[in-house]
């Protein structure tokens, strides 16, 4: 009997998912595990297996088509089976219906069919690689950097391309194999998720008209001699683009890039120990100046364009008195951090509380707590342990504002604000009072290391209850935050200083901190916000209550 495939939910967020690219096609033997496709979500690109087994009788959305949740995907039944009944919108096939009804659907006498002959009139082995939405709020990206230049062999996991997407710049492998045949999208170009941006297949495969004649829902293949001929001047282009890359400048990271040219380090100076030889920022932070390997002006010579010098082009001398700016392009990060920190404060009621806890005994049990081998606790991490479990006691501040109702999390998930080049990410601590001190410590220095290495996944930073945000290593003493919606709340931690306090009477020296916590007043009113203040500056100040 012939069962109907819908559009799955992957993720928690989705609400509609684009077929990338279809394993299967028509008329197809599927056995249970199979993968019938590669299903963009709002998150990441992920494999779609068949539960079941048989004949893949009909594809419902086509490579490059977006659908909603639950719309048809496919239909898996016996061969030869009559479908037209599920197709109609029905629950079971109709037996009397005429047996002409159950030929296979790539006769292209339905709408449907026509997207997909032209779908597999691609060259065998090609594949259409588009523009990923790597997060759930992206809708554009900018290619960063090209790690693979088109003539490359590409292995299943390789990354192609740095993509900067709209909260950081992230890493983006293949998940196909062959040689890139073509790229779509240059160093430095935005485009709109789902666009062209590469091309993978068989070496010395005739991709004429492919790229000409992509569109967001798909391919159609022009045969045409002028498309070809048009075809083959974009790929010289692309060709001669990548050339002047590997020959003219050094490969490295944006960030690599940016700290040398904080440091005034020329690229040139210095061995990449990343793919291809390409500079990454440990390879930045571990350089140590030595006698001039190569003079300044053959680096000068090296570089092409004006563009490429400039990481390691000294600072413009501005003579006093004179007007002077400087435009720097808005990256994706920095116009959605604008964006959704704008929509922040302007729809979410924001008002502050500070309080200031005393840091002694916390600071004794930080020493004792790192007396134990292989054990490395941060102030910070004992703010994170002592707020989740302040927040299990106080579950309106673990809370989210919705048009008709207020959502209580009784699951604690907490955002750690962490500074990355050209921006701010929050990668997220799940079910985070159930981890211990050495666990926080542990998973934060982890999740940090990994954020600026843009080496986070889209699902890593989604899910927060509440957000934790530390400027004290910075020495700042106080600062508020706006709140990282949907949560209703942000904590504000300053630096730690040493200070007079009167103790039992008298003046003492002790150490001190300031926290500020930043609520939404739709969901928590300032005595809700106090008594979570509250308990968790006895949790701060005697962490062994932290224990109990």
């Amino acid at each position: 009997m012939a069962i109907k495939v819908t559009m799955p939910r992957l993720s928690d967020t989705m609400t509609e998912g684009t077929v990338a690219t279809w394993l299967k096609k028509v008329g197809d033997k599927i056995s249970e595990g199979d993968i019938l496709a590669e299903i963009e979500t709002d998150k990441a690109t992920m494999e779609f297996e068949s539960f079941n087994e048989g004949t893949l009788l009909h594809i419902g959305i086509q490579a490059g088509e977006t659908a909603p949740v639950d719309s048809l995907l496919a239909i898996i039944g016996n061969e030869g089976e009559d479908i037209s009944a599920l197709l109609a919108g029905g629950d079971a096939p109709a037996a009397e219906a005429p047996k002409a009804d159950a030929a296979p659907a790539a006769e292209a006498k339905t709408e449907t069919a026509a997207p997909a002959k032209a779908a597999t009139e691609l060259p065998k082995g090609v594949v259409v690689v588009t523009m990923p939405r790597l997060s759930d709020t992206m809708t554009e990206g900018t290619v960063a950097t090209w790690l693979k230049k088109v003539g490359d062999a590409v292995a299943e996991g390789d990354i192609l391309a740095e993509i900067e997407t709209d909260k950081a710049t992230m890493e983006f492998e293949s998940f196909n194999e062959g040689t890139l045949l073509y790229i779509g999208i240059q160093e430095g170009n935005t485009a709109p998720v789902d666009s062209l941006l590469a091309i993978i297949g068989p070496a010395g495969t005739d991709i004429s008209g492919i790229a000409d004649n992509y569109t967001a829902g798909g391919t159609t293949t022009a045969s045409a001699p002028a498309t070809e001929e048009k075809a083959a001047p974009a790929a010289e282009k692309v060709t001669e683009a990548v050339a002047e890359t590997s020959n003219g400048r050094i490969l490295a990271s944006p960030l690599a890039k940016k700290i040398a040219s904080d440091k005034g380090i020329q690229l040139n100076q210095v061995k990449g120990s990343g793919e291809n030889g390409r500079i990454v920022k440990s390879d930045i932070e571990n350089f140590t100046p030595s006698a001039q390997a190569q003079p300044a002006a053959t680096a000068t010579a090296a570089a092409p364009k004006a563009e490429t010098a400039a990481p390691a082009a000294p600072k413009v001398f501005v003579p006093a008195g004179e007007v002077f700016t400087e435009e720097i392009k808005n990256s994706q990060m920095r116009k959605i951090i604008a964006k959704r920190l704008a929509e922040s404060l302007f729809t979410a009621p924001h008002y502050n509380l500070v309080i200031e806890v005393s840091m002694d005994e916390a600071m004794a049990s930080r020493a004792t707590i790192n007396t134990v081998p292989d054990t490395k606790v941060s102030f910070n991490d004992m703010v994170i342990k002592a707020c989740a479990l302040a927040l299990k006691k106080h579950p309106k501040i673990n809370s989210q504002w919705k048009e008709d109702a207020i959502i209580i999390n009784h699951h604690v998930n907490i955002g750690v604000a962490v500074a990355v080049e050209d921006g701010l990410v929050v990668p997220v601590l799940k079910f985070t009072d159930a981890m211990s001190l050495s666990q926080i410590g542990a998973s934060v220095r982890d999740l940090a290391g990994r954020a600026k290495n843009k080496k986070l996944g889209p699902q890593e930073m989604e899910g927060s209850t509440f957000t934790v945000s530390n400027l004290g290593m910075f020495g700042i003493t106080e600062f508020n935050s706006i709140i990282n919606q949907p949560n209703s709340a942000i904590l504000s931690v300053g630096a730690i200083v040493e200070k007079p306090v009167v103790k039992n009477g008298q003046i003492v020296v002790g150490n001190t901190m300031m926290l500020s916590l930043a609520c939404d007043h739709r969901t928590i009113d300032g005595a809700t916000g106090a008594q979570f203040l509250q308990t968790l500056k006895q949790y701060i100040e005697s962490p062994v209550t932290m224990l109990a």
